[in-house]
């Protein structure tokens, strides 16, 4: 078994032995440690989800959050903060370096690109009519979704994409999860992006996971369909390798993004601090 392979109940059972403070521990997560590492992720129905300050907040008051990411297959760090954490906390996952979800997104296009890449090329010495793997998209807007569509068959020109807009509401009613979870089961996709914001995509991703007939991976990547679709737009080089990416978003979305970093950011340090005193 490679390094970076694990119980999903292994994760899930640290937020079941709650301490004082009722957190979810840091310094207990396995995480993977690098992009190296993304490619010791088995075949198969697999949930990635990521991690990072803001979220790591978000999970010290809400459980089933933090079930959802103690819970899931495979926990991303995507956050330099996360990183260092981990390091002074003496953790037991070490993470050599941050692995966003654009990093796990891009990983995951390519690697099925060239697996259809090879199918085509298998089917052709064979003279059969190759089927394109497919990737799919759930959540966001239709504008985004078609937006998505649009790039993703420039760039991924042998995969056919399939995406699902859910209804726009706080709380989904049953017959919307059951409408999801119809439209993924029929499209039954070689890869599975779930896209609706932390912590609701998460939550929603764990709690439906026994009824997704999925045989593929599944990530929970948020921003990422706004980043791909360029409907938002991602830091620059130079704000990512020096772990600003953070600043970039708060000076560019300052209404919107004051509460997770001016705030947030010194409760990240004051969870961290209380979890290890």
């Amino acid at each position: 078994m490679k390094g970076e392979k694990w119980k999903k109940k292994r994760n899930f059972a640290l937020v079941l032995k709650h301490d004082r403070n009722n957190m979810l521990k840091l310094s207990e997560l396995q995480l993977v440690s690098s992009h190296k590492a993304l490619n010791d992720i088995p075949e198969g129905k697999v949930l990635i989800n990521t991690i990072n300050a803001h979220s790591y907040n978000v999970a010290q008051k809400d459980d089933i959050f933090a079930q959802a990411l103690a819970g899931g297959d495979y926990l991303i760090p995507d956050g330099a903060s996360v990183v260092k954490a981990c390091r002074w906390l003496k953790g037991k996952s070490q993470p050599e370096e941050r692995i966003a979800g654009w990093d796990l997104f891009e990983f995951e296009m390519k690697r099925l690109q060239e697996r259809s890449e090879k199918l085509k090329v298998k089917s052709e010495k064979c003279e059969e009519e190759s089927e394109k793997l497919k990737v799919m998209f759930m959540g966001s807007s239709e504008r985004v979704l078609q937006l998505i569509r649009e790039r993703a068959a420039k760039d991924y020109p042998l995969l056919e994409v399939v995406a699902y807009s859910p209804p726009y509401k706080p709380e989904f009613t049953a017959d919307d999860n059951a409408a999801i979870i119809s439209a993924i089961n029929a499209a039954n996709p070689d890869l599975l992006w779930i896209g609706m914001t932390a912590p609701k995509q998460e939550k929603w991703t764990f709690q439906h996971w026994p009824q997704l007939n999925v045989h593929c991976h599944v990530g929970t990547i948020g921003a990422v369909f706004d980043f791909y679709a360029g409907t938002a737009r991602r830091a620059p080089l130079w704000w990512q390798r020096h772990s600003l990416e953070w600043l970039y978003r708060l000076l560019r979305e300052p209404r919107r993004m004051w509460r997770r970093y001016v705030v947030g950011n010194p409760l990240f340090l004051w969870n961290v601090f209380s979890e290890k005193f």
